[in-house]
């Protein structure tokens, strides 16, 4: 199997939680395969979430943290985040960070569009696999609110950048899971970071 550049986001903004076991189970898993890695952890991040007054004229400069995310991103070939499902949607943090980021001339470009009216992705040929940390399990997601979050992150801002596919791993119950039930759910994320998937 050939190496792939991987970027690791661990969208829970807490120091310590699941989210980050996760992330990690892939990192040492997807390193030790030999895989190129960058890692960012959005509690360790400082930026200013609220895009303010800024505009396709006057963005609000990135700060070090969000520019360096970025970066990582256009780096990456294959894209994993960690994001634990708050009321039918990501954390606010995380929202932020793609909020600030994911910007016009970098991540799309507004000045070459589809003939839908939208504007062409600048962020292709990268995959993504979201880690997904519920209380909700996976068929109720689907059958009582038509997988939205799903849909939110896979389309409309993964999607939209160009990153495609966006593949899910769930893991729930997640609000208190015994030993036995983590052990597992860390194995499964590393399982994946072993075949950069």
């Amino acid at each position: 199997m050939s190496t792939r550049k991987i970027l690791i986001l661990n969208g829970h903004p807490g120091q310590t939680s699941l989210n980050k076991a996760l992330a990690e189970a892939y990192l040492a898993a997807a390193r030790q395969a030999g895989h190129e890695l960058r890692y960012q952890d959005l509690s360790q991040m400082r930026f200013d979430m609220d895009y303010g007054e800024g505009g396709y004229q006057n963005a609000k400069a990135l700060e070090p943290d969000l520019e360096q995310f970025l970066v990582d991103l256009e780096w990456a070939e294959h894209v994993v985040v960690t994001t634990p499902l708050w009321w039918g949607a990501i954390p606010a943090k995380l929202k932020g960070a793609f909020d600030r980021a994911l910007l016009p001339g970098r991540a799309f470009d507004t000045r070459n569009t589809s003939f839908l009216g939208l504007p062409a992705p600048m962020l292709t040929g990268k995959t993504a696999r979201v880690l997904l940390t519920s209380d909700t399990p996976s068929v109720l997601l689907r059958l009582f609110y038509g997988n939205a979050i799903k849909k939110i992150l896979a389309r409309q801002i993964l999607g939209f950048v160009g990153i495609k596919p966006v593949r899910f791993t769930t893991f729930a119950p997640a609000s208190h899971p015994v030993d036995s039930t983590v052990r597992h759910w860390l194995e499964k994320a590393a399982a994946l970071g072993a075949r950069a998937a």
